[in-house]
């Protein structure tokens, strides 16, 4: 069965030839969680066709209103793998894995990493990478991203407490990749009160640099 999407188009000027970012959510919330979901429309508004789409656990959780944990990581890898392929991923006619980039919030991109370089898509987003389990500094989630091939932009607060900005430093990553830091943002980039800066603000920036990023690959 067809992986359902939810599409977030650019304006009629920038329609013709837009590149596609596929995006994926984080462990505890869907497609339509705040944050993303201004990404995702920040990105569109900036001539990027978005496609948005669920891991089954999250879309039985739609269907019917129980919560259930994260499906296990070879399922969230083969949803990655349909969803590419669904796209055209798989050798069909364009658009191809060359037109995509594929990414989305924390787990999401952190699941769409582990597949990046086999699908061989264009571009790699990851929104708050974790790069270890809150409180879990020693289980680094970082041994492929070592060797990743695949042009990647990680964008991350700089209060996120699952990679900070220190702890990112000594981290030995591809020179694939790239990282926005978004100022005194938390995990889903919001800062903190009298730091003369806003959610609406961080995020409009997060869209703004994942823009200019897909659409220079």
């Amino acid at each position: 069965m067809p992986v359902a999407l939810h599409w977030d188009e650019p304006p009629a000027r920038h329609a013709a030839g837009a590149p596609i970012l596929v995006l994926a959510h984080g462990a505890g919330a869907g497609m339509d969680e705040p944050a993303l979901d201004a990404i995702a429309r920040g990105v569109a508004a900036a001539g990027v066709r978005v496609a948005r789409f669920e891991f089954p656990y999250m879309a039985a959780r739609r269907a019917d209103g129980r919560r259930r944990p994260p499906d296990r990581e070879p399922v969230l890898l083969d949803t990655w793998r349909a969803v590419v392929a669904q796209l055209g991923g798989s050798g069909a006619s364009p658009p191809g894995p060359r037109d995509l980039a594929i990414g989305g919030k924390s787990m999401g991109g952190r699941m769409a990493s582990r597949v990046a370089d086999e699908l061989g898509v264009r571009a790699l987003v990851c929104l708050g990478y974790p790069f270890h389990p809150p409180g879990a500094p020693e289980r680094l989630r970082t041994a492929h991203l070592a060797t990743l091939r695949t042009p990647t932009l990680i964008v991350q607060g700089t209060r996120d407490r699952v990679g900070t900005r220190e702890e990112v430093a000594g981290y030995a990553l591809s020179p694939a990749i790239e990282i926005a830091w978004i100022e005194d943002g938390d995990h889903g980039f919001a800062p903190r009160r009298g730091s003369g800066r806003t959610r609406a603000r961080n995020l409009a920036e997060v869209a703004a640099r994942v823009a200019a990023f897909v659409l220079r690959r």
